[in-house]
């Protein structure tokens, strides 16, 4: 279908070695606590389940699981996050979406602003770009099927696209389909690696070879940033 993300097969690759080092740990901590606030019954709370099954699948320790939902029920102390999204253009003109959680509003915009300015890049105001991306389901799955093979077996679902590199494939759908899909993917002898709600660009944008290392790099380093928790572009 259509072109696949490089910046999408970065993230993939990079989310490996996050958990290497434990980082990912962090932010899904982060995450699970600000989710449990709501309810930490795991089978009644869908977001809540699919973080924890990120989790597992990153080999985190059960018990950072059970201390992540604990602190947002306030069973244990824990730091009240924030969630701020934030909007704004990187090189070549691509538009950027960042999602942080973090304890100190001041500190995130101050650290983010420096980081944009560093990289080539402007963070502009709520809705400069948001208008651009779309609320959607996104599958990430690896395995042998083609995109014709997975198209087929998922025929009876709103599917928007299927991109696949190496054996990573990306299935980008109808938010009401996210489960369906992941588990028909799985019934489809395929490997999910995550399932999850992302803002995906409307159209994505060709990025000039002579910028695509620059674009690839603002984007890392925003990614880097330790209030970060997803960076979203339309870079294509």
């Amino acid at each position: 279908m259509s072109g696949h993300s490089k910046w999408a097969n970065i993230k993939h690759k990079k989310a490996k070695e996050d958990a290497s080092r434990g980082k990912a740990f962090t932010k899904l901590s982060k995450e699970m606590t600000v989710c449990a606030k709501e309810s930490g019954d795991i089978p009644s709370n869908p977001r809540l389940r699919t973080l924890v099954e990120k989790a597992r699948h990153l080999n985190m320790p059960l018990d950072n699981i059970k201390r992540a939902i604990q602190k947002g029920t306030g069973e244990l102390p824990g730091i009240s996050y924030e969630s701020q999204m934030y909007e704004g253009h990187g090189p070549a003109g691509t538009a950027v979406m960042v999602e942080m959680l973090t304890d100190n509003k001041n500190r995130a915009i101050a650290e983010l602003r420096h980081c944009f300015s560093r990289k080539g890049g402007t963070i502009g105001e709520n809705g400069s770009v948001s208008w651009m991306f779309n609320k959607k389901g996104v599958v990430k799955a690896t395995g042998t099927l083609s995109e014709d093979q997975l198209l087929e077996a998922l025929i009876d679902f709103n599917i928007d696209d299927i991109s696949k590199e190496e054996d990573l494939c990306i299935i980008t759908c109808d938010l009401k389909d996210l489960e369906a899909v992941k588990n028909k993917t799985a019934e489809s002898g395929m490997k999910i690696e995550t399932s999850e709600i992302e803002w995906v660009a409307k159209d994505k944008m060709a990025i000039a070879s002579e910028d695509e290392e620059k674009v690839m790099e603002f984007l890392s380093a925003i990614d880097e940033l330790d209030d970060v928790q997803n960076v979203y572009s339309n870079a294509g």
